[in-house]
Formats: structure tokens, sequence, C-alpha cells
């Protein structure tokens, strides 16, 4: 081989080494500047770190806001779409959690409760909040309000559309729930026709349907499901308020038993698939850590552990009394209103304190 030749072919080499080199250098920033440093301000911005990933592993106490080693959550729900009053809190409970004792209370906080600071129902809070600082008003007004009502502090708040919940449901190939009585509703409210005027009926009977659930275990779509926990005119006692408070946490609990029933192997995509939905469909200002962490707790919490509680009027029929009561139209120029029997809350917040902090809890109306 002609010297000449060798050394145009060893310049060669060189230039494709430095080529290579310099290849593996770009691909390496290309990877460190799209994965690895957004991984590491996603972990930064979400308290993600090797310690609580630790903690989350082994079950040890995690790090989330409470008071007096209790988490309360404010969860609302809402009727979505286009129409007037889609903001409006359809759906409001709050869930204290206990993570040390393992023990969670559901509080159901009626919709058409007055609340005098707020000169308005409280499912209007979170619309009002949102028209003073949209994006993130409505979770600190419907917090703040509700802390109001219950006297005890709001740590965080998580809200979804009924087409969110609906979506949620049918990712888990629906739930098993127990229906403990037989009930019927005439009136319930057709999506999408919420403003048809029905060709002039004063009754506007083409907005609703007749729905119908039979006593006993029922498989549960998510359509059929948002049915059963949003009926509000049953007749009986399933068209109470503690009969309806009862049946959205009959489903709430339905989820959480489905969902973690779910093999992180054989069901993964099922489960990628719902986490990415509720992250895209679900509002809450907690971070991933924090979602992470409430997911643990509640994932091993024992069903007789969660409790639930329902601030209402009572029922005659069944002889029972509640802290509420529904005033006369006049006093609240002509709106239909739930208030506190004792013309304040400071009698709810004792009966919450109660259930909160002793599951033996005496108190009654």
């Amino acid at each position: 081989m002609p010297q000449g030749f060798k050394r145009k072919l060893l310049k060669f080499r060189f230039l494709v080494k430095y080529a290579l080199i310099l290849g593996v250098c770009f691909l390496l920033y290309i990877f460190i500047s799209k994965a690895v440093l957004p991984l590491y301000s996603f972990t930064k911005a979400n308290n993600i770190t090797s310690q609580f990933l630790i903690k989350l592993i082994t079950n040890k106490q995690l790090s989330i806001k409470s008071y007096q080693d209790r988490s309360n959550i404010l969860i609302l729900g809402f009727s979505g779409g286009n129409h007037e009053g889609s903001d409006l809190s359809d759906t409001m409970m709050v869930l204290s959690i206990d993570p040390n004792k393992k023990d969670a209370l559901f509080i159901s906080i009626p919709r058409d409760l007055w609340v005098p600071s707020l000169k308005a129902k409280i499912n209007t809070a979170f619309h009002y909040g949102e028209e003073k600082k949209p994006g993130s008003g409505g979770m600190v007004l419907a917090k703040a309000t509700v802390s109001e009502v219950i006297g005890e502090p709001i740590q965080y708040a998580l809200g979804l559309d009924f087409s969110g919940f609906r979506t949620l449901i049918d990712l888990l190939d629906g739930i098993e729930v127990n229906i403990e009585d037989s009930f019927e509703d005439d009136k319930f409210p057709i999506e999408g026709k919420e403003n048809d005027f029905c060709g002039g009926d004063p009754t506007f009977s083409c907005r609703y349907e007749k729905i119908s659930f039979i006593k006993g275990v029922q498989h549960m779509d998510g359509a059929m499901a948002l049915k059963y926990v949003r009926s509000r005119y049953a007749s009986g006692k399933a068209g109470t308020d503690f009969s309806r408070s009862k049946r959205q946490q009959q489903v709430i609990l339905a989820v959480r038993e489905k969902l973690f029933r779910l093999s992180p192997i054989s069901d993964r995509q099922k489960v990628v698939d719902f986490i990415n939905t509720f992250n895209s469909t679900i509002k809450a200002d907690m971070n991933w850590s924090e979602k992470l962490s409430f997911a643990r707790i509640f994932s091993t919490m024992n069903n007789k552990n969660l409790r639930h509680i329902t601030l209402d009027t009572g029922d005659k029929k069944q002889n029972t009394k509640g802290y509420l009561i529904n005033p006369p139209l006049w006093q609240y120029n002509g709106e239909w209103v739930l208030a506190p029997r004792s013309g304040d809350f400071n009698e709810i917040q004792s009966f919450v304190k109660c259930e909160m902090y002793d599951a033996n809890c005496q108190m009654m109306p």
C-alpha cells in the first residue's frame, strides 16, 4: 500500500473517530436536556426525593400537610359542560385521614347549605373563587368556606367533572356496588338537554328521564354509576341527602377496591391509563409526591376504618334529627336553602371534631 494512501487513511480514521465522539456527546446532550433535566425538574418540583421513595416503599411515615395528625381533603364534583352553572359544586365532601391510625372519615356537605359570609349557598364557593382568581381561586375559596362550616382546616382539594368520573370507572371495566334498597327517580337530568325548551312544555319534561335501581349487588359502568350517585328525586329515604351521600361514598370505595386489585404487571396498561386519565381530568392542589402518598395510605386502609357522616335535616319517618333545618323561603329571598338549626356552625363544628378525633363518638343531634 502506498505511503501517501496510508497517511490519508489514518487521517480519515481519525476524522471518523472524532465525528463519532462528537456524535456521542451530542446524543448525550440531547438525552440530558430532553430526559434527565426534565425528570430532575419534575422530581424537584414535586418533592420526589430518594428519601421519599424509600419511605413510600417501606411504608414509613410520609410528609403531607396535616393538623393534629389529620389531613383533610375537599372533594368537589361538577356537572361540567357548557350550560349555566357547570362550575357549581354538585357534590361536596371532606375526606379526613389519620395516616398513623389508618382511620378515614367522609363528611358529606349538602350543596344547598347557606353560608352567611358567602351570602350564598356553599356550592357557589368554587364559582365565585374562580371569578376573582381564575385557575386557583375556586379551590382556595371552596376550602376556606368548608373550613368555616366544619371548624377544621382543609389542606387539599380536588375536583372532577362527571365526564372524567365516567371515564375513570370505564377504564376499570366498571365496578360492583351493593344497592341496599330499590328506588326510582322520575326526574334525572339528561345530559345535553339542560337548556331545551321542550316545545314550550312548562314542566320541561324532555329534560329528564326515569331511572331505577334494584336491590342487590349490581355491576355498573361509568354512566350507570354516575346516575346512581347523582339521583336527587327518588321516592322515600333514597331521595334524602343522607342516602345520596352514602351512595357517593359507596362508589368511591368501590373504585378504590377495584383499582387496588389490579396487578401492576398483568394490568400495567390499565393502571397507566387510569393514572394518566386521573391526572388529566382531575384538578388538585397537590404535587405528585402528595398524590402518591395519599394513594399508598388509602390503599392500605381497612374498610372497617372508613367511616362517614352527613350534615342533614334528619328524617321524620325514621324519627331521626339533624343539625340542619330548611328555613322559610321568605328568609332567603324565596330561595330554598339549608341552614344550621342553632343559627351558627358551632354545634356542627363540635360534632365534626368529635367524629374526627374519636372513632367511638356518641354525639347525636
